[in-house]
């Protein structure tokens, strides 16, 4: 096999695990992967319009999240404003309930990510950090990971 393609499939398979550890440990929550990623998105740069929220979701990068939204809607876990002066635009933020389900989310994570240490200790990850952002560059989730990763900084 070329290593090309063991890397392609290497990447396919870590995220295909990654998603389902991930999906097991939200089903306590009652959220899915995608809808975990919006309300970490929303706690971290809320509030945000529709369009300003689907250009950071890597989940669904390049496509409307607007089913996506109307599901955390209406479990309350997302607020949706109109705005007075356009009523085209609409403001997303978390309600209390979203605040206490994304905590929750984060802890999920912060476990996920400590396996994620525990398997590559004493590894230097910047080679394979590069190679993934020159994979992804330019594409539609590398450029919303990116915009996230500009905003954290």
């Amino acid at each position: 096999m070329r290593q090309a393609e063991l890397v392609r499939y290497l990447v396919l398979a870590a995220q295909r695990e990654g998603n389902r550890r991930l999906t097991q440990n939200l089903r306590s929550l009652g959220l899915t992967p995608s809808q975990s990623e919006v309300l970490r998105i929303l706690h971290d740069h809320e509030p945000l319009t529709l369009t300003g929220l689907g250009e950071l979701l890597v989940c669904e990068s390049g496509t409307n999240p607007s089913r996506l939204v109307d599901r955390l809607v209406a479990a309350g876990l997302v607020e949706r404003t109109t705005a007075t002066d356009d009523r085209r635009q609409v403001t997303l933020t978390l309600t209390e309930d979203g605040r206490e389900a994304e905590v929750g989310v984060r802890l999920v994570e912060q476990r996920l990510y400590a396996d994620l240490d525990a398997a590559s200790d004493g590894m230097d990850l910047g080679p394979t950090i590069e190679l993934l952002q020159r994979i992804v560059a330019g594409q539609p989730a590398g450029v919303a990971l990116a915009r996230r990763v500009e905003r954290a900084a």
